[in-house]
């Protein structure tokens, strides 16, 4: 995975597809064990996150141990193996806490959202909220808009306009509000992220090095559920994203190891490889597909229905933010 030989077509083609469906997977893992439409969820959102990030750290120290060894001869790879895991544990050069943070707030809150949303509306709004931070930042750091990136902005958010307005008409409950408010903090806060990893000279090993630091936070966070639980007792959660109580089930299991290990950890790895081949125009756009794959695969495997209303909120939302991409790589 270390090799700088170019990839051929086909390894860039193979990549790209795996890596964009791994994407669009971590909403379907996540909907699939947290949907409050079950009697009894599978797993809780905050036993999800900790599992999810746990066995994203694993994978991604995996890798790295398989990238640092490459090439390298059978007589030192235990030599090499011993030195990559003490480099793991201080990392000073790779990532930081501040990103692990953002990581952290990512995933939590991609979990408590997807208890209240659908599939396809969290990708959708999770994407967007993602490229609109990373917009919003950088226009802070004293990137001016040309008139093309304000068209699409605006574009863009007129899509969200129109995405949440029934949920917002009297006595209308189509959409949940604190869905998506969660979900848009989830995606700030992974645009964020993305924006403090770009031109890292190692981005495999920052993002692993990230998901180890996010570790505290994990203990951190489960102890405040239970101690929470001790003080207020609550049913599971079924509608409203409380998490006040532990609820795990073999199956709620498998399906965040699948999203750390899989979706995250090997679908960040291949992503990290097909951007060796790709223009940062082409995979940005490429990235359009993602909420599409994840709402095909809501379809598929959670049974969900595509509504005329999401299908035009979605087409006006990815053109506002392909008109964004667009002219940030050509001005």
């Amino acid at each position: 995975m270390a090799s700088a030989t170019p990839l051929s077509r086909t390894a860039l083609t193979c990549y790209t597809l795996i890596a964009l469906i791994a994407f669009a997977a971590n909403s379907v893992f996540c909907r699939l064990a947290l949907s409050n439409e079950q009697a009894v969820p599978l797993i809780d959102p905050s036993s999800f996150t900790a599992i999810r990030l746990a066995s994203g750290a694993l994978m991604l120290a995996l890798l790295m141990v398989l990238t640092s060894t490459t090439g390298r001869s059978a007589q030192k790879l235990a030599t090499q193996n011993l030195a990559a895991t003490q480099d793991m544990l201080t990392a000073p050069s790779h990532g930081s806490y501040l990103a692990a943070g953002l990581l952290f707030v990512y995933a939590i809150g991609f979990s408590y959202a997807y208890v209240l949303l659908d599939t396809a509306t969290g990708a959708l709004v999770l994407f967007a909220a993602v490229q609109i931070s990373m917009m919003f930042i950088s226009y802070l750091q004293g990137h001016r808009l040309n008139l093309l990136e304000i068209v699409g902005a605006l574009v863009a958010f007129a899509g969200f306009g129109y995405l949440v307005w029934p949920s917002l008409s009297l006595g209308s409950e189509t959409l949940s509000i604190s869905g998506l408010v969660l979900m848009a903090i989830s995606g700030c806060a992974w645009g964020g992220y993305t924006l403090m990893g770009k031109g890292t000279a190692k981005p495999l090993f920052a993002t692993g090095y990230n998901f180890i630091r996010t570790l505290p936070f994990v203990l951190l966070m489960l102890a405040s559920v239970w101690l929470l639980s001790m003080l207020m007792p609550v049913e599971p959660m079924q509608s409203e994203p409380a998490g006040l109580a532990f609820q795990l089930s073999a199956q709620g299991v498998v399906l965040a190891i699948l999203s750390g290990a899989l979706a995250s950890g090997v679908g960040y790895a291949l992503w990290y490889q097909a951007l060796r081949g790709l223009s940062a125009n082409h995979a940005a756009v490429l990235q359009l597909s993602v909420p599409v794959i994840a709402a095909v695969g809501g379809v598929i495997f959670v049974g969900e229905q595509i509504s005329v209303h999401l299908i035009i909120c979605t087409s006006i939302i990815l053109f506002g933010i392909a008109l964004v991409i667009f002219a940030k790589n050509n001005s």
